[in-house]
């Protein structure tokens, strides 16, 4: 039987693991939809680009199904604060959801060329809006969000869709938009005919080039231009998650917890080795590239937790209404059954999910392509 205090910290690292789950495996599915046009010269490549992704694209949603689920469960003041303030933003990223397999179904229906380019840009646009959108998303957590509780744990909101985009928050958004436009291009690389996969191995290239530039530039402005949480006084770490029982002060660094876990800093290592690693390897067009783009992402997302603990949800409205891992979650029997849970079903999911990859490995080519029934 797990306390308070490990369970809590076990969900916080099964919230990081479902997130870079989600990154990873249906992080190359937009990178792909928003690169389809770069990287095809025609309808047959972009058939190719299509195949190497439609028939998983679908059951790779199940990370951001279970990175829902578990915010909802295990965090669900979390879950209630960040839904409600940041609704339309979103929004906007369940509309890129729903727009992908449309775009999928429909753009074959018709042998059109006008008709297959609109629902290429639906495509375009589902890709591109939810890589923004997340690193904005992101980059914001590091700012705070303008968020308040009052004594009844009421939660109130100020400032719209538009407040959000801060230089800082966009920043971020680039570098999420470059970290997975590489994800997507070593995919194709990998998995795409040869004539689409050494294309897709120069974007990759110089999407990591530029992913390791605003990385770094956004890890110097966290540093030394954006001020850090910090709760002041003893921490209670297995009482009633209620956030009003700390007092939060803003004026630190978000390094902090870097200079008390020196560990913490091997997460963005991994992420800057991931991207040189793409450099060396995606050139040879087989699976280290796309494995060096998934320690890049891995290692992205990892810092950012690690920069952000223990906070969950800051709040620069009232820093003492911040979410953190120790005021934030369900009771210790909601944990407890969710775990057991877990334990049981996410060996399955990844063992349905590697039988899938592994039966359809190989690589779409051009002439198999031109000689099916598809039409294409």
């Amino acid at each position: 039987m797990f306390d308070m205090t490990t369970l809590r910290v076990i969900w916080w690292v099964l919230l990081g693991a479902l997130l870079i789950g989600f990154a990873v495996m249906d992080g190359f599915d937009f990178g792909i939809a928003a690169l389809l046009r770069v990287l095809s010269r025609n309808e047959h490549e972009r058939h190719v680009l299509l195949q190497t992704i439609e028939p998983t694209w679908e059951g790779n949603q199940v990370w951001f199904i279970l990175g829902g689920g578990a915010i909802f469960a295990a965090w669900p003041i979390l879950y209630a604060t960040a839904f409600s303030g940041l609704y339309f933003a979103l929004a906007l990223v369940l509309l890129a959801f729903i727009l992908r397999p449309v775009g999928f179904n429909f753009r074959g229906k018709v042998p059109d060329a006008r008709w297959r380019a609109v629902w290429d840009g639906a495509l375009i646009f589902s890709g591109f809006v939810v890589m923004l959108i997340t690193g904005v998303s992101f980059g914001n957590l590091f700012l705070g969000l303008p968020f308040r509780f009052d004594d009844d744990l009421y939660m109130s909101w100020q400032g719209g869709f538009f407040d959000l985009l801060h230089p800082f928050a966009i920043l971020a958004g680039l570098v999420s938009i470059a970290m997975l436009l590489t994800h997507g291009a070593c995919w194709a690389a990998y998995r795409a005919d040869h004539a689409i996969a050494e294309r897709a191995a120069r974007i990759a290239r110089w999407m990591a080039l530029t992913y390791a530039i605003t990385f770094v530039g956004a890890g110097i402005w966290l540093g030394y231009g954006i001020p850090g949480f910090t709760v002041l006084g003893p921490i209670v770490t297995d009482g009633v998650s209620n956030p009003l029982l700390k007092h939060v002060a803003i004026g630190s660094s978000w390094f902090t917890s870097y200079m008390l876990h020196p560990w913490f800093w091997t997460a963005p290592m991994v992420g800057i080795l991931g991207a040189v690693g793409v450099q060396w390897t995606v050139g040879k067009l087989n699976l280290l590239g796309f494995l060096c783009s998934s320690l890049m992402v891995s290692g992205t997302i990892l810092a950012a937790g690690f920069s952000l603990f223990p906070f969950l949800l800051p709040s620069k409205l009232d820093p003492d209404s911040s979410l953190t891992v120790w005021d934030a979650s369900s009771s210790h029997g909601t944990l407890m059954l969710m775990l057991g849970a877990t334990v049981v079903l996410l060996p399955i999911i990844i063992l349905y999910t590697s039988w899938v990859y592994r039966v359809m490995r190989g690589r779409v080519l051009l002439e198999d392509v031109k000689h099916s029934h598809n039409g294409y």
